[in-house]
């Protein structure tokens, strides 16, 4: 029997990926464990690994694929001793075009299109949906995308697809013919108005581009990426109850012990030291040790309960082409300085590459957002549920400050905890704000 491989889910949250790039060709001997493809989801790109041995008989999605389904059938093995032609013939029409809806087929599925009447109950069901509501048109999830971004009425969109379903080329050709656009307001459909807004929705881009002159722009698609972060940022504002709180922090005794610590550092034969210690790594370590003293800010909401975690996971936010991922650094209350930074250096030379695992971006306890290297004196930084804090670093700057009734001159940051108040109230975000300063302030604590 044929093998099938499908879009494995990366994570529990992944519905769809891009094939990247292809490791094998069509013909290649694997064994389990060989790595065969990349995927890219909006946040990393993974490898693919075999889990049998056989064959490569047939590439049914060719590699720069977007929006392939999880457990779509992507490619398909020849099982030790069978004839690899016939299984690639049994598996050509499993998904007829390097298309992504093509590729949505259950995992199972390795019958020809030939036999697609089968699956008739399914789309039978199809009719009485549409006269429900008229946006949910007989139609594959990548076509509805597609209408949804161009303005395409999917209702007026002859259907090319098993039973009428409007696919992927229908709605290009719709919006190469410029038409089939969305009906107006007016003349949507009574139950049509009584539906919820849609969340984050602004001006249509009709709209948008009516203010400037054509050709004095482009147009540049929206990764995955960037509409996740769109999407998660609309959600937490609108979710989440956003409290500010802002303190300063002298870091004069914070810069002094760095020095001291790298210039401690065990330099290897090449004269390389074995740890470069930042300031970030230090405020990593502070927030984390404050956590660990204040347990009671560090939690997650939840409708039923509250979640007291027992470590202090912190998110780092990393800018990155497109957008921003934050790689965590697990268990950072119980690791030496050295540790913390060596192991950011790797997160974010990762994150960059966008070879991060989504064990190492996912979940969490708190996170960290520092712009002060870009300069900036303060923010304030969008909670990332299912935290309840995030701490917005600003800039290390020379000010006036008054000491037992005196001027001086001291560095100082200013940093700004953004708190869930639905668990993380003024009083104790102040609490959770004094703990961090204190670790700032009086470095050595970090240490013992």
């Amino acid at each position: 029997m044929p093998i099938n491989i499908t879009m494995p889910a990366l994570s529990p949250t992944m519905e769809e990926g891009n094939l990247a790039k292809w490791l094998v060709k069509e013909g290649d001997t694997v064994k389990s464990g060989d790595v065969i493809a990349e995927i890219e989801t909006d946040k990393a790109t993974m490898e693919v690994e075999a889990v049998d041995e056989g064959t490569v008989a047939k590439i049914v999605v060719p590699a720069g694929t977007e929006g392939v389904k999880v457990n779509a059938l992507i490619a398909v093995l020849a099982g030790e001793g069978e004839d690899v032609g016939a299984a690639a013939s049994g598996a050509g029409s499993a998904a007829p075009a390097p298309k992504a809806e093509a590729a949505a087929a259950p995992k199972a599925e390795t019958a020809p299109a030939q036999s697609a009447p089968a699956a008739a109950p399914v789309p039978a069901a199809a009719p009485p949906a549409a006269s429900v509501d008229a946006n949910r048109t007989f139609s594959s999830p990548l076509a509805r995308r597609l209408a949804k971004e161009a303005g395409i009425d999917l209702s007026a969109v002859a259907g090319s697809g098993p039973h009428g379903r409007v696919v992927k080329s229908d709605v290009e050709a719709a919006v190469a013919g410029g038409g089939a656009k969305a009906a107006p307001p007016a003349a949507a459909a009574p139950q049509a108005a009584a539906a919820p807004a849609p969340v984050a929705k602004g001006a249509s881009e009709e709209a948008v581009l009516k203010l400037f002159e054509p050709g004095s722009y482009e147009l540049v698609p929206h990764d995955g990426m960037r509409k996740t972060i769109a999407r998660r940022l609309v959600e937490s504002k609108q979710t989440v109850p956003h409290f500010y709180v802002t303190v300063d922090c002298e870091l004069d005794a914070l810069l002094a012990l760095r020095t001291q610590l790298n210039d401690a550092a065990p330099k290897s034969k090449d004269g390389v030291p074995a740890y470069k210690l930042s300031v970030n790594d230090m405020v990593i370590k502070a927030m984390a040790l404050a956590l660990r003293d204040v347990p009671d800010a560090n939690v997650s909401w939840t409708e039923s309960n509250m979640v007291k975690h027992k470590h202090a996971d912190v998110g780092v936010a990393v800018s990155i082409p497109g957008g921003l991922i934050t790689p965590i650094v697990r268990n950072a209350e119980t690791k030496t300085l050295s540790v913390i930074s060596n192991e950011m250096k790797d997160l974010g030379k990762r994150a960059k590459d966008r070879k991060l695992k989504p064990e190492e971006y996912q979940g969490g306890t708190t996170s960290v957002s520092n712009m002060g290297m870009m300069g900036v004196k303060d923010f304030a930084a969008v909670i990332n549920p299912p935290h309840a804090t995030i701490l917005a670093v600003g800039a290390g700057e020379q000010r006036v400050i008054v000491k037992k009734g005196e001027m001086a001159i001291a560095t100082v940051m200013s940093v700004t905890l953004s708190t869930d108040h639905r668990c993380v109230d003024g009083a104790l975000g102040a609490q959770l704000l004094q703990a961090f300063k204190g670790y700032i302030e009086n470095p050595m604590g970090m240490l013992v």
